[in-house]
């Protein structure tokens, strides 16, 4: 399973800038990938307090990555600023080439950056499902879920392959970003790839990237340096991590548990 990651700028609060240039870039990895990872709200930056930038999940933007991901034969991953049923959401999307989308709402909010006041948060049950494509098992992660282990923990079941996560993480806070990322595929004997921006935002915050993608034995398998522009492809192994996981089933050790919540 072949996953890019793409990081890159977003040019705050233009849709159509950064729409126009995914395309562009989505359209170099044809033949060359099954997943496209975008960094999180990719088409406007972290903007809150701004409802005039929300759309449908039949708007314009999930219809020209629907477009792309027809086209090149891909999925494309990412997060946009989704309004249904009068609120708002920061809505993960799985777009599959010929097949429906699938979403996943972003289940902490970061009150700290006014998120909370904007968004309405997942629910349990309905927000952290696995999705499968090509035999794979994925899990999505939005920014600030990535904080919480308990929200992403693999259970019996409920079982997936690779986790995926799309961020907008400052860079005064990459310290942790660059512990959480490898922790969550430790802890679910797991693959995970994160995508993460580069460049300066409307609110003055900086992002240097850290974009990385690992294999359950912690080996980065696909990095960048410090604000690095570019994409680069994880080539997973899926024989291998299903033989490390069946020779050595940690995973099936962990506390159960239930998740409750709205």
């Amino acid at each position: 399973m072949k996953v890019a990651l793409l990081q890159y700028p977003i040019v705050w609060a233009d849709k159509e800038a950064n729409i126009r240039l995914t395309e562009e870039r989505l359209a170099t990895l044809a033949g060359y990938a099954d997943v496209a990872l975008l960094p999180e709200m990719f088409s406007t930056g972290f903007c809150t307090q701004r409802p005039d930038l929300a759309e449908p999940i039949d708007g314009e933007t999930m219809r020209r990555l629907q477009v792309c991901a027809d086209a090149y034969h891909l999925a494309v991953v990412g997060s946009f600023i989704c309004v249904d049923g009068g609120r708002l959401y920061n809505r993960a999307f799985f777009l599959r080439p010929q097949e429906s989308p699938i979403f996943v709402d972003k289940r902490h909010l970061y009150a700290h950056g006014g998120e909370a006041d904007f968004f309405t948060a997942g629910q349990v049950g309905k927000d952290d499902k696995v999705i499968t494509y090509r035999g794979v098992r994925f899990r999505l992660l939005v920014c600030y879920d990535l904080r919480f282990p308990v929200w992403s923990r693999m259970q019996a079941g409920r079982e997936f392959d690779i986790l995926l996560v799309m961020a907008n993480w400052p860079s005064i806070r990459i310290q942790y970003w660059d512990v959480l990322v490898p922790a969550r595929a430790v802890e679910n004997q797991s693959y995970i790839a994160a995508v993460n921006p580069v460049g300066d935002d409307g609110l003055g915050l900086h992002y240097n990237g850290h974009s990385v993608a690992y294999d359950s034995r912690l080996q980065p398998i696909a990095h960048f340096a410090d604000d690095e522009e570019g994409i680069r492809i994880a080539d997973f192994d899926m024989q291998k991590l299903w033989h490390y996981r069946d020779s050595l089933p940690l995973w099936k050790d962990a506390d159960e548990f239930v998740l409750r919540g709205e």
